[in-house]
């Protein structure tokens, strides 16, 4: 699917993909889409959960071989 921005999580621990993912939905305009790459096993958690609390859209959350890819639509 296409994006307009994409995060690189890979290697970082809670709560930095979250905090990472907050940051960079801040440079984006409403509408506008990031896609997340995370590996920790946490993020399956906190991101739903970030995106419910900000109300941020979490379009998709995927595993991949070894990490996951979320589809953030900026609130």
């Amino acid at each position: 699917m296409k994006h307009d921005a994409e995060l690189d999580a890979l290697g970082l621990l809670c709560p930095l993909p979250v905090l990472k993912a907050r940051k960079r939905l801040q440079g984006l305009r409403s509408g506008q889409i990031l896609k997340v790459l995370a590996d920790d096993p946490a993020a399956q958690i906190d991101m739903p959960h970030f995106c419910a609390e900000a109300g941020h859209e979490l379009m998709s959350m995927a595993d991949e071989a070894d990490h996951q890819v979320y589809l953030l639509r900026k609130a």
